[in-house]
C-alpha cells in the first residue's frame, strides 16, 4: 500500500508542483499565455523553498525548490532545481529521489536547457534537453533532435513564467492559463483555470491566496478532473503554499514548511 500510495503522489507532486497541468476544455474565457510579460520579478538568486506531502498524518515526503544565478554557454542564467524525495516509513517500502533542472535565460524568460533525473524503486530515467528557440527545436540525450513550437518551456520554467507574469490580480474567474511545454519527450500543454481567492492557514498564518485547478487525468490515480487545487500567494512572491490532491487512494497534501531567500515579505492576515 504504501508503494503504491508514495509511487502515486512522488510523481505527481513533483511534475503537478512545478505545473504538469493536463488539457481543459477552454470555453469563452479568455486565455493566458507566455506572451504576458508583465515585468514584475517572483523569485532570484538565493531563494529556497521546502515542501512538506503528507498522507492523513502520515509525512511521505518532502520537495525542495532552489534558485541560483549561473553561467551556461557563456550567458548568464537562473538556475532552478526542484527535488522530491520520501521520507519515513514511506521511504523504505518506495524510494524516490527525483530531480528536475532548469536554466533559464532571465532576459527572455524561456528555458537555455532543462534536465530530468528521475529515481523511483528500481525505475530510472534521465534525459537533458538543450532549447534552441531561434529554429524552434530542441536537442535532447533520448530522442536527439525534434522541432517544438515557439516559446517552447520546460516544466519548470513554465512554473516560474507564470510567477512572473500570470499569477496575479489581473485574472477573472474562470481564466485558462495555458503554456506549451516539452515533458518527457513529448510536446505537451499546460492549462489551468483560475477558481478566485481564498485564505489558507499556515504555519506563518493566514495567507490570502489565489486558487487555481489543474484539469487532472482522470484514471488510475484520480476520479474527476478537478481533484487537484493549487493556492497561490497574492504577494509579490507568488508562492505555492499549498497544493492538494484528491486521489483514489485518498487525500495527499503539500505544504510549504520553510522558506529563504524571497524577494519580499510573505503577506499575513
Amino acid at each position: 500500500m504504501y508503494k503504491l500510495l508514495n509511487h502515486t503522489v512522488m510523481k505527481r507532486y513533483i511534475s503537478v508542483v512545478l505545473f504538469a497541468l493536463s488539457v481543459v476544455c477552454v470555453g469563452a474565457q479568455k486565455l493566458v499565455t507566455v506572451d504576458r510579460n508583465t515585468g514584475h520579478i517572483a523569485y532570484g538568486d538565493g531563494e529556497s523553498l521546502t515542501y512538506t506531502v503528507r498522507y492523513g498524518i502520515l509525512t511521505g515526503g518532502k520537495g525542495y525548490f532552489s534558485v541560483n544565478d549561473t553561467i551556461i554557454n557563456g550567458v548568464r542564467a537562473n538556475h532552478v532545481v526542484c527535488k522530491g524525495v520520501t521520507s519515513g516509513l514511506p521511504d523504505v517500502f518506495f524510494k524516490v529521489r527525483d530531480t528536475y533542472e532548469s536554466f533559464i535565460d532571465p532576459t527572455t524568460q524561456l528555458p537555455v536547457k532543462a534536465v530530468r533525473d528521475i529515481s523511483e524503486g528500481k525505475y530510472r530515467y534521465y534525459d537533458e534537453i538543450v532549447y534552441d528557440h531561434k529554429k524552434n527545436k530542441v536537442h535532447t540525450i533520448k530522442k536527439g533532435t525534434e522541432d517544438v513550437p515557439m516559446q517552447t518551456l520546460d516544466i519548470v520554467s513554465a512554473f516560474y513564467h507564470a510567477r512572473n507574469n500570470t499569477f496575479d490580480d489581473n485574472l477573472d474567474v474562470g481564466d485558462t492559463i495555458m503554456y506549451t511545454t516539452y515533458f518527457a519527450g513529448e510536446v505537451f500543454p499546460l492549462r489551468i483555470k483560475y477558481r478566485g481567492r481564498e485564505c489558507v492557514k499556515t504555519k506563518f498564518g493566514n495567507i490570502m491566496c489565489h486558487k487555481f485547478s489543474p484539469i487532472t487525468e482522470v484514471g488510475r490515480a484520480f476520479k474527476t478532473e478537478d481533484d487537484m487545487q493549487v493556492w497561490i500567494s497574492c504577494d509579490g512572491n507568488r508562492l505555492p503554499i499549498r497544493i492538494q490532491f484528491d486521489m483514489w487512494a485518498g487525500s495527499f497534501v503539500c505544504e510549504l514548511t520553510n522558506y529563504k531567500g524571497l524577494m519580499y515579505p510573505i503577506k499575513t492576515i
